[in-house]
């Protein structure tokens, strides 16, 4: 998680943010998504506030309808009770130059220490800690001279504030989404046939397995989930351009995705004639590799289906390998995004080969 050292900065000026044991706090509750931000009205109401509200509330991308990243809610700090402050996502924010009765309120968390350390240190912004009202619950303290230079830093960083959360989410997802424990039998055949590894939970079920490629699928009442994984050797760079990813999907899903098993001629492809909802790629790290995360809409070739997906593309060089790997839903009229987050939990527990335990003898 390299971007993380970037996000917080490594201090403890903070008098409420020495992590705690956790064995008398009650356990977090609310949504997955779910942000509460606690500020003083005013500057809710102000600049400060319309940066924050851009940042978490921004539009995700590559969903059929608009759906903000995060859901935030504003608290103020005077009506923060006993209830608010167990959600799993909470966020202070305050300036020393503030001097209202809710800035006031923040400020008496900080040590008499933390608040000339933001006088005199410009750059130092942010502090996180976990567990401190709530088991498995993240705090973020924003803070700032005064509130120009917070904005400042926050159009810098804001960014990795919200992959930060974004990491959070993920991190609850893995443990809750494997309770019940994974499919069986798709670990062998990964190790198998494609010398790599990835934890699909129970209640999906494997649709196809053949060479270089593998899915499965969970089909509920209000959603059809979807993964599969594809491979062709690596050759050239060029195969992360967009257009080459696009082409390499259209080509894979109109070979192996059908719509209905009765007619093999309706088939999956990517939607790319809607100007204002393009498939979306950039590079990051996934799991310390170079990737190319793609994110756009999908349908079928007679236009009866659609919905959005998300995608990794990398190389497992060991093997000289090129991955495509893609998680999938049809789940009309409703939310899609946290099926989408769900599903790209899923697919960040890929292994390539050389990330492989050695076999048991």
């Amino acid at each position: 998680m390299k971007y993380a050292s970037l996000l917080v900065l490594a201090f403890s000026i903070l008098a409420a943010c020495s992590d705690k044991p956790g064995e008398n706090l009650p356990p977090s509750s609310g949504r997955t998504g779910d942000v509460f931000l606690i500020m003083d009205s005013a500057q809710w109401k102000g600049p400060l506030g319309a940066v924050m509200d851009s940042l978490f509330s921004a539009e995700m991308e590559g969903l059929p309808r608009k759906e903000s990243i995060f859901h935030m809610r504003w608290i103020d700090p005077r009506k923060l009770n006993f209830v608010l402050k167990q959600r799993r996502n909470l966020i202070f924010a305050v300036t020393l130059d503030q001097k209202t009765s809710g800035a006031n309120q923040i400020k008496r968390t900080f040590t008499p220490e933390s608040l000339e350390k933001i006088k005199t240190e410009p750059n130092l912004f942010s502090q996180n800690s976990r567990n401190i009202y709530a088991k498995n619950q993240e705090v973020l303290f924003l803070f700032g001279k005064t509130e120009p230079e917070l904005i400042q830093n926050l159009r810098e960083h804001g960014g990795k504030l919200v992959e930060y959360f974004n990491l959070r989410e993920r991190e609850r997802q893995t443990t809750s989404l494997y309770k019940a424990g994974q499919l069986k039998g798709i670990p062998q055949i990964l190790r198998k046939d494609f010398n790599s590894e990835m934890k699909v939970p129970f209640g999906y079920q494997l649709v196809m397995n053949e060479k270089d490629f593998l899915w499965v699928r969970q089909i509920n009442p209000q959603d059809d989930k979807d993964i599969f994984i594809a491979r062709k050797p690596y050759t050239s760079p060029e195969q992360f351009k967009r257009d080459s990813l696009i082409a390499f999907r259209d080509q894979i899903c109109r070979k192996n995705i059908f719509e209905d098993p009765e007619r093999l001629d309706t088939y999956l492809l990517t939607e790319t004639s809607i100007p204002f909802n393009p498939v979306i790629t950039r590079e990051i790290n996934f799991n310390k590799k170079f990737a190319v995360e793609m994110r756009g809409l999908w349908r079928t070739n007679n236009l009866t289906m659609g919905g959005p997906f998300i995608s990794f593309a990398f190389v497992d060089e060991a093997q000289n390998m090129f991955y495509y790997i893609e998680g999938f839903t049809f789940s009309p009229g409703k939310d899609q995004r946290e099926i989408i987050r769900e599903l790209e939990t899923i697919l960040y527990t890929f292994k390539v080969s050389s990330e492989l335990p050695p076999p048991a003898n």
